[in-house]
């Protein structure tokens, strides 16, 4: 698999995010899928607010929320994050929120490119970074994502010495999302696009939007979620 991230002026609040691509993106080979971080898809829909009161827009924005020591540990759209992945970095003085339907977007996007590069198999992979218990440092997850499947499911496979595999799963997105952010960066990279080519993917037409998501209570880190009752 190849990562490029693209370096691009500024995106601006309002911008379209399709003619943004356009404009910095080459059209890639078939197979491909276009990495767009978060917040300028965010930016684009104008998903902003005034710098004041951001633990009243964080509990706004989440459907839980718990403050901690150095965060709002939160869960929004079925994932846990910090902040309600509220953000005031890169935002030049305002808070930028996480786009209203990250799915809605990259299947929006995807059409669009699709019928400007006449491309069959093409993936598009809203991206936003989130920390990991008792790891340091952010790793990549996706948000929204369109043209391929998110998971892939081993369950009912035999392994190498032929045990049937009971609950072994891939989060492809995430995984994507993940090599992806390493290479666009977190700082002043000014890198907010980025082109995967040859990854392991199987390209679809239609998204599952649910097929990452799974009930609290089947979730491993449940135990830590006792709060929630």
């Amino acid at each position: 698999m190849i990562v490029r991230a693209i370096k691009t002026p500024v995106f601006k609040e309002g911008q379209s995010i399709a003619e943004f691509v356009l404009k910095h993106v080459k059209k890639p080979k078939e197979g491909s899928v276009i990495v767009v971080t978060s917040k300028i898809v965010a930016l684009s829909e104008s998903r902003t607010v005034p710098l004041v009161q951001k633990d009243a827009v964080i509990k706004a924005e989440s459907e839980f929320a718990l403050k901690t020591k150095y965060a709002w540990l939160t869960i929004k759209d079925g994932t846990v994050m910090a902040n309600a992945g509220v953000d005031e970095s890169n935002a030049s003085g305002k808070l930028i929120l996480l786009p209203k339907d990250s799915f809605k977007a990259a299947a929006e996007i995807r059409k669009a490119l699709q019928k400007k590069w006449k491309l069959k198999k093409l993936g598009v992979l809203i991206t936003d970074s989130r920390l990991m218990p008792l790891r340091a440092g952010v790793v990549g997850v996706a948000l929204g994502y369109a043209g391929f499947k998110g998971i892939r499911d081993y369950r009912g496979r035999p392994d190498i010495f032929g045990r049937k595999l009971k609950m072994s799963q891939t989060d492809v997105a995430d995984s994507l999302a993940t090599a992806a952010v390493l290479e666009m960066g977190e700082g002043r990279e000014q890198r907010p696009l980025a082109v995967m080519s040859d990854a392991s993917v199987e390209f679809i037409n239609k998204t599952n939007t649910k097929e990452l998501l799974i009930p609290l209570k089947e979730d491993l880190y449940y135990p830590l979620f006792t709060n929630l009752r």
